[in-house]
């Protein structure tokens, strides 16, 4: 489990269909350690210095943006979370449901709003006022669009993340909310419940 609360920007040193290799300054990395890649959970296989290779899987590959990195790509890296840290920014599993595309990124007075674009397996599960996880970063939904939605990200967050390199058009790994997905899941399944026998068992008819 991780935060969203980026803890390092990282650079691609090699990269295949299936294997990442990334420094960072993060030094007490060990084999088996779960890192946040983009928002991608990913297990650190080995570790040379600096450097901390790990497998991923084709299906990760289609579903993230992993396969779009390049060598001296840039990422957004966060250890995961330790019992005894504090939940700064929501809860987050590393379990990509999907990207986004980013469509407009506005400069304001003391914020950045950012539009994305995004299908609708995802923006069923996006609320107002919602956490979500672009490329790791614990972010809040400002407003629902019809194909997106909008968010306001701070200076702080904004030029201490890739989010800085960011340019309309480029893909982002997007999380949504865990809380909302079991809401909707045990929701479809009491309604799926529902039936005459049941209504009239329970005194709702005669």
């Amino acid at each position: 489990m991780f935060t969203g609360l980026i803890e390092d920007i990282g650079v691609i040193k090699n990269i295949s269909s299936s294997r990442i290799e990334i420094e960072t300054t993060l030094n007490d990395i060990s084999k088996g350690d779960s890192i946040s890649v983009n928002g991608v959970c990913l297990t650190a296989v080995s570790i040379n210095k600096n450097v901390f290779a790990a497998d991923y899987s084709s299906h990760t590959d289609k579903t993230t943006t992993l396969s779009k990195l390049k060598k001296d790509s840039k990422v957004n890296l966060e250890r995961a979370l330790m019992l005894s840290s504090r939940l700064g920014g929501h809860i987050v599993s590393g379990h990509v449901d999907g990207t986004a595309k980013i469509e407009k990124i506005e400069v304001l007075k003391e914020f950045y709003k950012v539009k994305f674009l995004c299908k609708k397996n995802i923006l069923n599960y996006c609320v107002n006022n919602g956490s979500i996880a672009v490329d790791g970063i614990s972010l809040t939904i400002a407003s629902i669009l019809d194909y997106g939605f909008e968010i306001f990200i701070i200076p702080e967050t904004f030029n201490n993340t890739i989010m800085q390199l960011k340019k309309t058009s480029d893909e982002v790994n997007i999380e949504t909310d865990a809380l909302v997905k079991y809401v909707d899941k045990l929701t479809k399944k009491e309604t799926s419940n529902i039936s005459f026998e049941m209504l009239k068992k329970n005194g709702f008819m005669e």
